[in-house]
């Protein structure tokens, strides 16, 4: 049951994944360029990243330890940074909205 539950998860985390980055992608085209553009582009780069990352989980049954234990520090990495681009891209909203 446990394993089912898991790859059920995984499966629907994918889906998401995938339509953030469809999401992102369709937006793409109706974002101006400039400041704002070029955080959008590097966010619809991390969005890809990690949906090619959530590919991967349901794999992660058959990985050794120290391969999990990389990618989960390599996914909590990767996330931050997701974060970070995104609060510099709302705030780049704002400054733009406010002038």
């Amino acid at each position: 049951m446990t394993s089912n539950l898991i790859l059920i998860i995984n499966l629907a985390a994918i889906a998401v994944m995938l339509l953030c980055l469809f999401t992102v992608l369709r937006l793409r085209s109706e974002i101006p360029g400039g400041v704002v553009g070029k955080q959008w582009s590097l966010l619809t780069l991390m969005v890809s990243l990690f949906t090619l990352g959530y590919f991967v989980t349901p794999f992660f049954t058959r990985l050794p330890t120290d391969v999990i234990n990389l990618l989960v520090a390599l996914i909590f990495f990767f996330g931050a940074i997701y974060v970070l681009i995104t609060v510099k891209l709302i705030y780049r909203i704002i400054e733009e909205m406010t002038r």
